[in-house]
């Protein structure tokens, strides 16, 4: 098993809808910061200017059991695996404070490709990260 990731996320009141609880779609924009934050900003710019490589999802599932609110401090623990050249698995679970289980989870798969569209190996430099 992979290491766990951890990634704090503070909700802000643009983040919910006209209820207070976070607007369903936002989850997607916190994990993929808490992927940036596992490979760093710095090393996804410097692959796509030197390589033109980046990442692209390929498929997101997510399950919601729980509504988080604005003014929660939450927790995006996460987790990644390779999956053949190609594929990386990324799954995350979103928690609120002193939750008794995950608020929201996802499996989220990403491929790499080159500038031209075309699906490339997943570089080095981002397995190096998530290793």
């Amino acid at each position: 098993m992979s290491s766990v990731f951890t990634h704090k996320v503070q909700i802000y009141y643009e983040d919910t809808d006209h209820s207070g609880v976070v607007y369903h779609a936002n989850y997607l924009k916190y994990f993929e910061r808490a992927r940036e934050h596992i490979i760093d900003g710095a090393v996804l710019a410097a692959v796509w200017r030197d390589r033109g490589v980046g990442f692209v999802v390929y498929k997101a599932s997510l399950t919601y059991a729980d509504g988080v609110q604005f003014g929660e401090v939450c927790e995006v623990r996460t987790t990644v695996r390779q999956d053949g050249n190609f594929r990386t698995i990324w799954e995350h679970e979103f928690w609120r404070p002193a939750g008794a289980k995950a608020a929201v989870t996802a499996q989220v798969e990403l491929v790499c490709v080159d500038q031209a569209k075309d699906i490339v190996p997943t570089p080095q430099e981002f397995l190096a990260c998530i290793g």
